[in-house]
């Protein structure tokens, strides 16, 4: 979980992160630390999604859980890709949004018992982390939009 300090610094870094995010094209940017992480998330959501029970509750959840969580990476992609900052301060919100979404149906799966605590902690915390981090940098890319 990141921690008060790291928090700070992550504010401190958003334009850093924004201008190289925003500048840089794809195959040329040395930090891709969120859109690597996102990518990452998205992997582990279609492997947790592809080891639900099969019951109604769990197609349900997991499909709502398995489009917003692909769509936190797919957006921050898109992101990279963006014509003006703008566009770019739109992408991370939605991304942003999708993390929320994501976080919110993993909780569920695990408070209605659907899947062990031991089995889905892990990656709810990823999520929470993500949406930080996620929720930083769109807070810095707003403050650079005219």
């Amino acid at each position: 979980m990141i921690n008060e300090k790291a928090e700070k610094m992550l504010i401190d870094n958003s334009s850093l992160i924004i201008e190289h995010c925003f500048y840089e094209r794809k195959g040329n940017m040395k930090n891709r630390d969120i859109v690597d992480r996102t990518y990452n998330f998205a992997l582990r959501v279609i492997k947790l999604v592809s080891s639900l029970p099969h019951n109604k509750v769990c197609e349900v959840i997991g499909g709502q859980l398995l489009r917003s969580g692909t769509s936190v990476g797919a957006n921050m992609e898109e992101a990279q890709a963006a014509y003006s900052k703008k566009e770019f301060c739109s992408k991370i919100g939605i991304s942003h949004k999708e993390a929320r979404e994501s976080n919110y149906w993993l909780r569920l799966l695990k408070d209605s018992e659907q899947i062990k605590v031991e089995l889905i902690k892990n990656i709810i915390v990823e999520s929470e982390e993500i949406v930080k981090v996620l929720f930083s940098i769109g807070k810095a890319a707003k403050a650079t939009v005219k």
